[in-house]
């Protein structure tokens, strides 16, 4: 599955956040763009294996036009 990653430059903390907005809550961030995708592709893979373990229904990607 594919989910939507937002990415956005924190000035006050000078960091990058990234955010999953189909996974309430799932969030990281890193000193980079790179970092903070680094991140947040293995909270997706770990947010969606405890989901897994609970017996939970992984919600599906949105579908998002540009």
């Amino acid at each position: 599955m594919q989910y939507s990653i937002l990415i956005q430059y924190d000035a006050v903390d000078k960091i990058y956040v990234a955010s999953v907005p189909e996974l309430n809550g799932c969030m990281a961030h890193g000193s980079t763009r790179e970092e903070a995708m680094h991140e947040i592709l293995e909270a997706i893979e770990l947010q969606l294996e405890v989901m897994h373990e609970k017996g939970m229904l992984a919600p599906a990607p949105a579908l998002y036009a540009v």
